[in-house]
């Protein structure tokens, strides 16, 4: 099973963050660009939360709040849960799946170094299968 350190490297280096103050239009509008769910929101060089389509669904739509009015701190997920690179893949899924998230941001001492989403997760885990069948069927062909 792959750690969260092997997943980071596969991905893209660029950290995309937001601040707490900033409006949640600004946020969605950082999210559409980059074709991403969502953002880390950073405070002073600290994480102090998440916010994601999710969240403007449910906190801004569903409550009839104006986006460019809505500060991202009024609405992001806090504190985030976090993983670090040391986890597994499967640790990360079952927190996933017993929180009800879609997003972990990976954390080592006290710095973000990404974000990873459920799609990442599963695709390594599609990935891992694969192999494991692979090397099932080679066994067996002899």
């Amino acid at each position: 099973m792959q750690t969260v350190q092997q997943l980071l490297k596969a991905k893209s280096a660029q950290l995309l963050q937001i601040g707490p103050n900033e409006s949640v239009l600004r946020a969605l509008e950082v999210m559409a660009t980059h074709q991403i769910g969502a953002l880390v929101v950073i405070d002073n060089g600290n994480l102090v939360g998440v916010i994601s389509e999710r969240d403007y669904a449910r906190k801004v739509v569903l409550m009839n709040r104006l986006s460019r009015d809505t500060p991202v701190a009024d609405i992001m997920s806090s504190p985030a849960i976090t993983v670090s690179p040391d986890d597994t893949v499967r640790h990360c899924m079952e927190l996933m799946t017993n929180k009800r998230i879609r997003h972990l941001p990976v954390v080592k001492d006290r710095q973000v170094l990404g974000i990873l989403s459920i799609g990442d997760l599963v695709k390594a885990v599609i990935e891992d299968q694969s192999h494991q069948i692979e090397e099932l069927q080679k066994y067996i062909a002899g």
